[in-house]
């Protein structure tokens, strides 16, 4: 009767313990499942600015915008741009001037292509672009999309792929911010007080903790701020 009960007892322990390692198991696989599904691609947001916080002067000029050298180092990271409908036909007609004539002064500058802006306007017309607007109805360029929201950016960011750059405007970066759709921040500071003009977040709605990551020197005199957005801990 006694060994009956102890082998009762010893089954009994073995059903927990096959059991108990059963839920681990599951428990495992659930973690690994979540850290894919919820695995997504990094978003940059890359603006240049004054020391005061402008990006650009009282009547919209921004003549002193003129270096691209971290958005170029860049180029081999990205596989999809994000920007705002305000900034898209500018940014349309400026680097489809440049494909059409690389070599001829540009009537918004009047200085010639550098050799960089000639990369990337390869790069603009050969990667996806996706043009975040309520009201426009078309865009030119066949590798660019409409999208409606921020919740489409959301979508984009789960799919597989490599980084995501957002290029402007300053409302677009603040709104993707406030969504929580921004990984880091790269801003070039420009040795230059613009004093009255569109300041870089005034549309921004939240407070964002961000952490210095880098520090970067570019050319006369301007410095590349390398932040990582999120919750300060």
């Amino acid at each position: 009767m006694e060994g009956r009960s102890l082998n009762a007892a010893s089954r009994r322990r073995e059903i927990f313990t096959a059991y108990v390692g059963s839920v681990a198991a599951r428990t495992s696989l659930l973690r690994n499942a979540n850290r894919e599904t919820t695995t997504m691609r990094k978003v940059v947001a890359g603006m240049q600015m004054s020391i005061d916080g402008m990006i650009d002067g009282p009547d919209g000029y921004t003549d002193w915008v003129d270096s691209w050298s971290d958005t170029f180092d860049l180029l081999p990271e990205i596989d999809a741009c994000v920007l705002g409908s305000g900034m898209y036909s500018g940014y349309e007609q400026y680097w489809s001037a440049i494909k059409q004539n690389p070599h001829a002064p540009l009537e918004f500058t009047g200085k010639v292509p550098t050799q960089e802006e000639i990369e990337y306007t390869d790069f603009a017309l050969s990667t996806p672009h996706y043009v975040l607007s309520k009201e426009r109805s078309e865009v030119q360029w066949a590798n660019a999309t409409i999208v409606r929201d921020a919740a489409e950016i959301e979508q984009l960011r789960r799919q597989p792929g490599r980084t995501i750059y957002v290029v402007g405007g300053a409302r677009t970066v603040s709104s993707l911010m406030d969504h929580g759709l921004i990984d880091e921040l790269r801003l070039t500071i420009h040795p230059l007080v613009v004093g009255k003009g569109k300041a870089l977040f005034e549309t921004i709605a939240q407070r964002h903790y961000v952490q210095l990551d880098d520090v970067k020197r570019v050319d006369d005199g301007k410095v590349c701020l390398i932040y990582k957005v999120g919750d300060r801990s």
